[in-house]
C-alpha cells in the first residue's frame, strides 16, 4: 500500500472510531434521561452539528438501539438494548437467589417487592414481584432509579462507599436536594438498618429497602418493598422494615455472608 492510500485508510479508520464513540455517547446520554432526548439536545451535548447528530441517531435507530417516541421528536432506548439488558439481568445470580425472598415479602407485607443493584450512577431494578391488591405500585424490571430519593438508592448509598450523586434534582416536594442534609439522612439510614422513601420519588408512594451483602461484607444490592401511603401508614413502617431487613439478612447469608458480620 502506498503512502497516500495508507493516509486515506488511517483517516477512514479514525472517522469510524469517532462515529462509534459518538454513538456510544448518545446511548449514554439517552440512558441518563428517562424522558429521552431530541436531535437538537443531543447535538448540544456532543458539541456537534445537528446534521451529524441526526445521521448518528438514525443509524442507531436503524439497528433498533434507539427509537423515536410516538408523537414526539425525542429518542429513547430501543428494543435491541432492552433485549440485551434482559439477557444481562438473567445472568446475575443474585436475581434468582433473591426471587424467593421477593415472593415472601409480597406474601408477608401485601406490597410489591424488588431487587436493585448499582449501575450507571443509579439503582437498577433487576427484579420485581407485584402484589395482588388492586391498588398497588407497578414497577418494571430494568428501570433506573435515582439514588438520592428512592429507598433502594439510599440503601446502596448508605451502606457502600459510593460518593453522593451530583444530581440532586427535586422530583417531589419531599426530595432531599441538599448534600449536607442527604449525608445526615444517610447516617440515620445506617443507624436504622434500612432506607425509607416517604413520597420522595413518586406521589402517594412509600418504599423501604435494606442492603444485601456478598461473602466479603460488600453491599452488592438492595431488596425492598413499595406501596401506597394509604396502606404503608406511619405505624406500619417499623414492622414492615423489620420484615425487609430479615429478608435482606437471610439473602446475604445464603450468598455466603455471616450474620455476625452485619453492621
Amino acid at each position: 500500500m502506498n503512502a497516500s492510500l495508507k493516509v486515506a485508510a488511517s483517516r477512514w479508520f479514525m472517522t469510524e472510531i469517532q462515529s462509534l464513540a459518538r454513538g456510544l455517547m448518545i446511548l449514554d446520554a439517552i440512558v441518563d434521561e428517562s424522558r429521552g432526548l431530541s436531535v437538537t439536545e443531543l447535538a448540544e451535548r456532543l458539541d456537534i452539528d445537528k446534521s451529524s447528530a441526526s445521521r448518528l441517531i438514525k443509524t442507531l435507530a436503524r439497528f433498533d438501539y434507539v427509537q423515536q417516541e410516538n408523537g414526539s421528536r425525542r429518542y429513547v432506548l430501543g428494543k435491541r438494548l432492552h433485549h440485551i439488558g434482559f439477557h444481562m439481568l438473567n445472568r446475575w445470580p443474585i436475581r434468582e437467589k433473591a426471587k424467593k425472598y421477593l415472593y415472601r415479602l409480597v406474601r408477608e407485607t401485601g406490597e410489591c417487592s424488588h431487587t436493585a443493584i448499582y449501575a450507571e450512577g443509579k439503582a437498577l431494578v433487576i427484579d420485581d414481584v407485584e402484589a395482588e391488591a388492586s391498588l398497588r405500585v407497578v414497577g418494571g424490571i430494568g428501570r433506573l432509579l435515582p439514588l438520592h430519593c428512592t429507598a433502594v438508592g439510599k440503601s446502596l448509598l448508605a451502606f457502600s462507599e459510593l460518593a453522593l450523586p451530583d444530581d440532586l434534582r427535586p422530583l417531589m416536594p419531599r426530595t432531599i436536594t441538599d448534600r449536607n442534609q442527604l449525608a445526615a439522612h444517610l447516617d440515620m439510614v445506617r443507624a436504622n438498618g434500612y432506607a425509607f422513601d416517604d413520597e420522595e420519588h413518586e406521589p402517594g408512594v412509600r418504599c423501604l429497602a435494606a442492603p444485601v451483602y456478598d461473602p466479603y461484607g460488600t453491599p452488592i444490592a438492595s431488596i425492598g418493598i413499595s406501596g401506597p401511603t394509604v396502606r404503608m401508614t406511619p405505624e406500619r413502617i417499623e414492622p414492615l422494615a423489620q420484615m425487609v431487613i430479615q429478608a435482606a439478612c437471610e439473602l446475604s447469608a445464603e450468598l455466603g455472608y455471616r450474620q455476625g458480620k452485619m453492621p
